[in-house]
């Protein structure tokens, strides 16, 4: 399936391990000397209806996206980042 970054950012993205809505695609990392796509990012949500600001921009990388369907993109975040948690404990 090809789709274009226009229609990208029109999809939410869900956390596949626990359900969460992380938010809509802001924006798309592509790696300029191959021209492949490196990651997703997503705003952080806003703070206090957007008046204090945003949380931070959630970076999603390519290897971590489960399924991209027609209205969300299934990401696999949570289980990434506890492998790292993990191999940062046991060193």
């Amino acid at each position: 399936m090809n789709c274009c970054v226009t229609e990208l950012r029109c999809k939410e993205v869900i956390d596949k391990s626990n359900g969460c809505r992380l938010g809509l695609i802001s924006d798309v990392e592509v790696d300029s000397c191959c021209g492949r796509v490196v990651a997703l990012i997503v705003y952080g949500r806003p703070k206090f209806w957007g008046i204090c600001g945003r949380r931070e921009k959630i970076r999603i990388c390519w290897e971590d996206i489960e399924v991209i369907g027609d209205d969300t993109v299934l990401v696999c975040k949570c289980s990434r980042e506890n492998q790292s948690r993990r191999n940062r404990n046991h060193n």
